[in-house]
């Protein structure tokens, strides 16, 4: 039994000199058999991918962050590089096998390379936890590896970061403050801090109920801060609102690569269901829009080389006398060149473009396409390689009244690149639209996924975000990542909904971009720290 001298204790020199030992590393190594930490480390993986959608359990993020970081310490590195593959390749396999709905190779191609970040992220957590303060150089070693993985290879695949899972989590108010690096850096010094708390409950006998509290209080205020954050009000001065007319006309085909339909089938739907939305505003079931918003992907041909497809669109603008702000697929540059774009629409027809940042691998384009089309022929599906666009995702359009807006336009796949997200409002935007097609992605887990990284950055930016996608998840998502409506999927769906326009950006914006680059530059001295230190440092040489 505690008492209150033991808790005073706690607080003792000697006692701290224990938590000091603690928090240096001062500890023997894990110590388990090779099936054992195999069997956790598939587990540490699972409940890694358990925070993301569509599961959202957001506490097992947590827990799996402290069994990867618990198991890093083992005593030889090859060890830990093994339980950091199959951890890996638990968490990808189970949040990235959407992709068999384009071609069954693709997982099969995608979740070994994307499993080796994790071996490298518990590689990394294996050099630094003899430092002093390890929790927060591991937590950085967290942010270093996603920074890579969100730029190599091939422009990168960032699907999976920490900060992905905390749309509901209470540090999820941290976004708006630190942006997506600083709330994933939290969010893994805390699986670090779960490990420091247990090895103070394993270590310290007599007295570990002190400090298991002392953890849980410190945890519990990290928690209860973000709490307090979350419901600050927007950072962002609110203007005039502006009404937006979002448009999910559906789709003809069955998931997969041949979800499109026929040619042009996905434009006249979304005309049928512009005028649906039209007459739900003209009959005042809903606000009259300002503009509309089609998703990605409206028009699966060029509708400034295609005829056909360029009436459609007249047609639908002139019957909403508003203008549309189109997703198209254009010809170019090149003749072997595509790009997926976002057109301002009106009277006069194509008046502002955004084209596309960031492609898909293998899914917009090929990389290393000899080697791949021999190995896998059917990647010659992609056809027209996608040429990125260089520009900020800012349009300026003319809205009815003669007033002009200033629409910050992000396309699907972006979603998940900060530098890309951040540009819109570093560059103006007043309103923010998603654009998305995830039609080829019916019924699997990707459409949730990607709606939990919508909120994510409206809680980032503290922007309203307006959702147009082809066939499910469209709707509107508040300044604080609440979800005001959405459809369901494999519908059509029109709505309008009236959002403030906003200037400036939040510190989020501001400050994530920094906070990245410290913390990977703070990841990568612990490293070398670890890998030089003198071999007695690191615990009798167990390293190795």
């Amino acid at each position: 039994m505690n008492t209150t001298s033991d808790i005073v204790a706690a607080g003792s020199p000697v006692a701290l000199r224990g938590w000091s030992r603690l928090l240096r590393g001062d500890h023997a190594p894990v110590r388990l058999h090779w099936a054992l930490a195999s069997l956790l480390s598939l587990v540490a993986g699972a409940l890694l991918a358990l925070g993301f959608q569509p599961f959202g359990l957001w506490p097992t993020t947590v827990v799996g962050i402290a069994l990867l970081s618990w198991l890093s310490d083992q005593a030889r590195a090859r060890r830990v590089a093994w339980c950091g593959l199959l951890a890996g390749l638990a968490l990808y396999s189970m949040t990235v096998s959407f992709q068999a709905v384009v071609a069954w190779w693709l997982p099969v191609l995608m979740v070994p390379v994307l499993a080796c970040w994790v071996l490298l992220t518990a590689l990394g957590q294996h050099y630094v936890q003899f430092l002093r303060a390890w929790p927060l150089w591991s937590a950085s070693i967290w942010t270093l590896v996603e920074a890579l993985s969100a730029r190599f290879p091939f422009g990168g695949f960032a699907w999976e970061r920490l900060a992905f899972t905390l749309p509901d989590q209470p540090l999820g108010g941290y976004l708006w403050l630190v942006g997506a690096a600083g709330a994933g850096w939290l969010l893994a010094l805390s699986g670090c801090l779960v490990v420091v708390v247990v090895r103070a409950v394993v270590a310290r006998g007599g007295r570990w109920l002190p400090r298991m509290a002392a953890g849980i209080a410190a945890m519990g205020l990290l928690a209860a801060v973000g709490a307090v954050l979350s419901a600050v009000p927007a950072t962002t001065g609110a203007g005039r609102g502006v009404t937006v007319g979002v448009v999910q006309g559906n789709v003809d085909g069955s998931a997969g690569p041949h979800t499109m339909g026929y040619a042009r089938s996905v434009t006249d739907n979304h005309l049928s269901e512009t005028i649906m939305a039209m007459a739900r505003a003209r009959t005042g079931l809903d606000a009259m829009p300002d503009f509309l918003a089609w998703p990605e992907n409206s028009t699966d041909m060029d509708p400034n080389q295609d005829e056909e497809t360029h009436q459609l669109i007249a047609d639908a603008q002139a019957i909403a006398a508003r203008p549309i702000l189109v997703g198209a697929v254009t010809l170019g540059p090149g003749d072997d060149g595509r790009q997926t774009a976002g057109l301002w629409w009106d009277a006069s027809g194509e008046t502002a473009r955004y084209a596309k940042r960031n492609a898909v691998p293998f899914g917009e384009f090929t990389p290393l396409k000899d080697l791949v089309f021999a190995i896998a022929p059917m990647a010659r599906e992609v056809g027209r390689q996608t040429i990125p666009g260089t520009a900020p995702g800012v349009i300026t359009g003319t809205l009815p009244d003669g007033s002009s807006v200033r629409v910050g336009d992000i396309i699907c796949y972006e979603l998940a690149f900060d530098s890309t997200v951040y540009d819109t409002v570093r560059h103006g935007a007043e309103v923010v639209v998603v654009q998305s097609n995830n039609a080829t992605y019916a019924g699997t887990m990707q459409p949730r996924q990607q709606f939990a990284i919508t909120r994510v950055r409206a809680m980032e930016m503290r922007r309203e975000v307006v959702v147009s996608t082809t066939s499910s998840l469209s709707g509107l998502i508040d300044a604080r990542g609440r979800v005001v409506e959405h459809s369901q999927e494999d519908t059509a769906w029109a709505r309008t909904f009236t959002v403030p326009t906003r200037q400036g950006v939040s510190a989020g914006v501001s400050t994530g971009p920094a906070f990245e680059a410290i913390a990977c530059a703070v990841a990568a001295v612990a490293v070398v720290a670890g890998l030089v230190a003198p071999r007695r440092a690191r615990r009798g040489g167990s390293l190795h």
